[in-house]
C-alpha cells in the first residue's frame, strides 16, 4: 500500500522540521562552528565584491550588451564588419540607454559642442575615478550628431572575457598609433585619456597627471587635425577612489595592474566642457603640442570646477535653476 499524506499534514511537518533546523542553529557554539568550517573563508572575498562593486557592475552591463550583440550577429548571421550599416541599429539603442542614464543620474549635459569642427578630430579628456563621463559625452554625440567616437582602451579591458564584441561593436580598443592616425585620416573621431589608470586612480583634486606622455600629440601631428580639450565638472566629487598611498602608487609604477577600489555613485551634476579646437601646427614639436593640451584642460578645470571638491554643493547644482556657463 502507498501512504499517502494530506497537505495540511505535510506542511506541518515541512514547518516542524524547518523550526527544528532554526532551533538548532541558534546556540552560538553550533553557529560558531559552523561559520568556521563551511562559509567563514568565502567571506574573505566579501569585502573584495564590496569595494570593487562599481566595477563588477559595469563588467556585468559589458557582458549582457556583448551577449545580446552576439544574438544579434547570429540572428541574420551577420557579418564582423562593425563600420556596416547593420550595427547602426544596436549602436543606436546603447547610445539612447547611456544617454539617458547620464540625464537621469547626474543630470548630464554638454557645454560647447559647437567647438567640433565637422571633420576628424582628436578628443583628450580628463580621467576620473571613472570614464562615465566619457560614455555619456560618446552617447549624446552619437544620439544627436550621428558621429561615432573611436576610443582609445587600456588593453587589460579588452582582453577580458565577455566584452570583447561589445567593445568592437562600440569601437573601443586599444589601437596603437598607426591604427590612431588612420582613423583620423578617415575622418574619424577619436577619444584618448593620456591620464589613463594613474590619473583616474591617483589623481588628487583634479591634478593632471600624465608625465611626460606625447603619443596623442604626436597622432594629431601626424594626421594634422586639431586636437579638442575635454574636462567634466564634479566628475571627482560622483566617483573617488579609496587607497591612495605610497604603497598603492608604488605597486602600480611597478606592475600597472592596481587598481584602486570606487566609492560613490553620488547623483552629482555632471557638465562637460568641450574648449576651442587646438588647430594643427607643422612648426611645433609634439611635446609642445602636449603640454598645450595639458593647459588647454587645466584652464577648463581652474574655470569651471570649484576646488576643492564638494559633495553636497556638487549635488546643490542639480537644482541651481540660475546657473551660466560662463
Amino acid at each position: 500500500m502507498i501512504a499517502t499524506t494530506t497537505p495540511g499534514a505535510l506542511d506541518q511537518e515541512t514547518m516542524s522540521w524547518f523550526a527544528q533546523i532554526l532551533k538548532n542553529w541558534i546556540p552560538f557554539p553550533f553557529l560558531g562552528k559552523y561559520l568556521s568550517c563551511g562559509v567563514h573563508p568565502l567571506w574573505l572575498f566579501v569585502p573584495l565584491v564590496l569595494l570593487y562593486s562599481f566595477y563588477l557592475g559595469a563588467y556585468f552591463s559589458g557582458c549582457v550588451t556583448s551577449l545580446l550583440f552576439y544574438i544579434y550577429k547570429n540572428k541574420d548571421k551577420k557579418a564582423e564588419d562593425f563600420n556596416s550599416k547593420l550595427w547602426e541599429k544596436p549602436r543606436q539603442v546603447v547610445a539612447l540607454l547611456v544617454d539617458t542614464v547620464g540625464k537621469i543620474w547626474h543630470g548630464y549635459e554638454v557645454i560647447g559642442m559647437e567647438h567640433l569642427p565637422e571633420g576628424p578630430v582628436l578628443i583628450v579628456y580628463y580621467h576620473g575615478a571613472t570614464v562615465f563621463d566619457y560614455a555619456f559625452l560618446v552617447a549624446k554625440l552619437f544620439k544627436e550628431m550621428g558621429r561615432m567616437c573611436y576610443s582609445v582602451v587600456d588593453h587589460k579591458m579588452y582582453q577580458l572575457p565577455g566584452l570583447k564584441l561589445c567593445l568592437d561593436v562600440l569601437y573601443c580598443k586599444n589601437y596603437n598609433k598607426a591604427e590612431c592616425v588612420e582613423i583620423l585620416k578617415k575622418g574619424g573621431l577619436l577619444g584618448i585619456s593620456p591620464g589613463g589608470n594613474r590619473e583616474g586612480n591617483f589623481s588628487d583634486d583634479y591634478s593632471i597627471m600624465w608625465n611626460n606622455r606625447k603619443g596623442f600629440a604626436q597622432v594629431a601631428l601626424e594626421a594634422r587635425v586639431p586636437i579638442i580639450p575635454i574636462f567634466t565638472q564634479n566628475l571627482r566629487e560622483g566617483y573617488r577612489t579609496i587607497g591612495k598611498t605610497r604603497l598603492g602608487r608604488w605597486l602600480y609604477e611597478k606592475t600597472r595592474l592596481v587598481i584602486l577600489p570606487i566609492y560613490g555613485g553620488f547623483p552629482v551634476k555632471f557638465r562637460t566642457y568641450i574648449g576651442e579646437p587646438i588647430p594643427y601646427d607643422p612648426t611645433i614639436t609634439a611635446m609642445e603640442l602636449a603640454e598645450r593640451t595639458k593647459a588647454a584642460i587645466e584652464n577648463l578645470r581652474n574655470r569651471y570646477q570649484k576646488r576643492p571638491g564638494n559633495i553636497l554643493r556638487a549635488l546643490s547644482e542639480r537644482f541651481d535653476k540660475h546657473y551660466k556657463a560662463n
